[in-house]
């Protein structure tokens, strides 16, 4: 059947690529293959008349290219390059001027011809040249810099400063305006360098440029000015548009003066009128300030007050905002008063979530841990700090949920106190209240940090009593007892964790398992795991570990066993009819054989190799069965092996319908040249063709579509449509 039209195109083949390559290795082939670039002989001119041929020849050759690539500035470039380097310079001139016509507004062609100009001196052309480039280019800064050079290098301070002039009419970015005061400061015309700041700041408005120009004025000397600028930028800012950065610099100015008072009411100020989030550095200027010339009093009065007025205000909206209650604590803690924070935290704690739910717990768990660490780091109250603990513990409904966070860091602060026999009781009555992954984890490296291996292979024991199904737990205990050089009793572990009837991750158990007798060299036991895990799963990737064990065993004739654990592998595949799987396997055998095998073993595995073909089936229902009187019909791959005895019918078939299908397009031609050669009264209606009995059938009519030469194959539409009418419906 016809696919639709509108129907994606299906991958026909998404199976790894036999042989794999690398970028590195394209690129580097792709390197080897390039050809040696052929270089032009050197010529040697004797003569004048042999000067002229081959200055013509060259002006041919660049004139050809032109032609091909008119476009190509480069080229022009090229040809403009040589005639300036012949001494041809109206030449250079005709060739830039016609790769202007081209493109008029290149930037790089101008430059090169004003470099040209000015390499050779022709002043007055470079400036006509200047003019008429800063005419139809305005906005390209680095011609207004290269002319305004070109004339200070020449001593024309008064030209220089008539094209900045010019420049600064079309009112330019900061650098343009930059780099004309420090032309004016080159000649000390002070009063000109004001008047371009003034001019400056009206233009571009931001509170760096007055910081600059204020800058100017105090290295002048006029701590007036400059002081004045300072005024009049904040009241042309305005509150809406201020920034910390103008009040920053204006307070570092005051205090460079040694005016400490005028710094202080700047930073009050601004604090006062620039909201929280946009005045952190002010703020800690504000307090670096302080430090140096005041005392802490004016910070807690102008910037802490404020702050605890607003996290007040927040709070009285909403309690159980958590987020809160930290930047609180964080910022009673940075005053310093030991009250002030424990009463933050205290009223912190006692906003207890609602609802018995982990999720609603997980925020306000940090709460009790922020001021137990205060307690300890800060105070120095172990007392206090072991009763916020305590008190957290005794809240936590351990019943339905619990938080291995708070037992681990109260255990650890034990141990830090020199409390062993407290921290493991506490350790112990997490274990017996609210057994959890976390604590078990957690008590063990504890205890194995101590090297109290016997208490550690308790917990062990305890753990996977509690959890049997727990495999990292049961890798872990083997790992531990194999470190231990106690060989006998891992590889006990090991078997005891296999027999559990329900594992969460029994792939990395038994890897861990069989890598553990690798690593012993127990070739032997290693094997035998191997025949116990396919008698529990024959999954396709066992069957190819399996054989690269083999391959890996230091003894002779190691090869022989994996080709023929492949082969038996690739025979329990065929008798489960996993033939996806049964593809992945021989190709993992073939790599084998390319690797280690030889060109026989190669070819007897590129032998078993299937072919994929493209068939067709009925459109399935939900529930697996095929859709009544459907006319649905979908594209599938199926892999057919050299090996399978069941496949041969079907190679039978196609090429039976094959034929079928040649000898009625063979007939239908023939009939078709009978009743153009025969008279019109004579003609009579072509007798249609019976089909053959094999290819009458539904079956037959899929199976005519197969193709079985190659490994991706393709339906060709028309064929199919010119027998559709002869083909029964199925």
């Amino acid at each position: 059947m016809e696919r639709k039209s509108n129907q994606p195109p299906r991958i026909k083949n998404k199976n790894a690529a036999p042989v794999q390559i690398s970028a590195e290795q394209i690129l580097r082939e792709a390197k080897e293959r390039q050809d040696v670039a052929i270089k032009a002989p050197k010529q040697t001119i004797h003569d004048h008349e042999e000067l002229l041929e081959y200055r013509g020849r060259k002006r041919k050759e660049f004139e050809d290219r032109i032609q091909r690539s008119r476009l190509h500035i480069g080229e022009w470039l090229k040809y403009a390059a040589w005639e300036e380097s012949q001494d041809e310079l109206a030449r250079a001139r005709s060739v830039y001027e016609r790769a202007l016509q081209v493109d008029s507004r290149n930037t790089t062609l101008y430059l090169k011809y004003v470099e040209m100009e000015m390499k050779h001196k022709n002043i007055s052309l470079a400036r006509n040249l200047f003019d008429r480039i800063i005419t139809i280019l305005p906005r390209r800064d680095q011609f207004w810099l290269k002319y305004t050079y070109m004339e200070e290098m020449l001593e024309e301070v008064p030209r220089a400063r008539q094209i900045f002039e010019r420049w600064m009419q079309w009112e330019p970015e900061e650098e343009a305006w930059m780099a004309y005061v420090k032309f004016e400061k080159r000649y000390r015309e002070l009063d000109r360098a004001r008047d371009i700041y003034e001019r400056f700041v009206h233009i571009h408005p931001e509170p760096k440029n007055w910081v600059k120009w204020a800058e100017f004025e105090e290295r002048e000397g006029s701590t007036e000015k400059a002081r004045d600028i300072f005024t009049r930028a904040i009241e042309v800012m305005g509150e809406e548009l201020m920034e910390q950065r103008l009040f920053i610099s204006f307070a570092k100015f005051e205090t460079r003066q040694k005016e400490m008072e005028r710094a202080r009411v700047i930073y009050k100020y601004a604090l006062d009128r620039i909201p929280r989030s946009k005045s952190q550095a002010l703020y800690n200027q504000y307090v670096q300030f302080e430090k140096q010339y005041g005392d802490k009093d004016g910070i807690e009065d102008v910037v802490v007050g404020k702050r605890r007025l607003q996290y007040e205000a927040e709070l009285a909206t909403n309690l159980k905002n958590y987020d809160t209650w930290f930047d609180y604590g964080k910022l009673e803690e940075g005053t310093g008063d030991v009250d002030r924070v424990r009463e933050v935290y205290e009223r912190a704690i006692a906003q207890v979530p609602p609802g018995q739910e982990k999720r609603l717990w997980r925020r306000y768990i940090y709460l009790w841990i922020k001021y137990a660490l205060f307690e300890e780091l800060e105070t120095k109250d172990y007392e206090r700090t072991r009763q916020v603990y305590k008190s957290c513990i005794q809240l936590i409904p351990h019943k339905k949920f619990t938080f291995a966070k708070i037992w681990l860091m109260y255990a650890k602060f034990e141990i830090r106190q020199l409390d062993l026999a407290a921290a493991r009781k506490t350790l112990g009555l997490a274990l017996g209240m609210c057994p959890k992954d976390r604590l078990f984890k957690g008590y063990i490296e504890l205890e194995l940090e101590l090297r109290d291996i016997e208490r550690a292979r308790t917990l062990y024991t305890k753990y996977l009593e509690w959890s049997p199904s727990n495999c990292a737990a049961w890798i872990k205990f083997a790992e531990l007892e194999n470190e231990l050089q106690d060989t006998d009793r891992a590889r006990a572990i090991f078997e005891l964790a296999i027999a559990q009837p329900e594992l969460d991750m029994p792939e990395l158990l038994w890897k861990a398992y069989i890598d553990f007798e690798v690593g012993e060299e127990e070739w032997i036991n290693a094997r035998s795991l191997y025949r116990k895990l396919l008698q529990r799963t024959a999954h396709v990737k066992v069957w190819i570990s399996w054989a690269h064990f083999e391959a890996s065993v230091p003894q002779e004739g190691q090869a022989v066993v994996a080709r023929d654990v492949f082969k038996k592998g690739c025979q329990a595949m065929k008798e489960q009819g996993l033939k996806e799987e049964r593809v992945i396997l021989l190709e993992a055998w073939r790599e084998f054989e390319q690797a280690q095998g030889t060109a026989e073993t190669l070819q007897h595995v590129q032998d078993l190799m299937p072919k994929m073909v493209r068939r067709r089936r009925q459109v399935e229902a939900a529930d697996g069965g095929a859709v009544a009187n459907s006319s649905q019909w979908e594209e599938y791959y199926d892999y057919i092996f050299p090996d399978d005895q069941t496949e041969k019918p079907s190679f039978r078939l196609l090429s039976m319908a094959h034929e079928w299908k040649a000898r009625m397009e063979r007939e239908k031609a023939e009939n078709a040249a009978a009743a153009a050669a025969a008279p019109p009264a004579a003609a009579t209606p072509p007798t249609a063709a019976t089909p053959p009995a094999a290819a009458t059938s539904p079956a037959a009519a899929t199976e005519a579509t197969e193709t079985g030469s190659s490994s991706t194959t393709t339906t060709n539409p028309t064929a199919a449509d010119s027998s559709a009418a002869a083909i029964p419906s199925p």
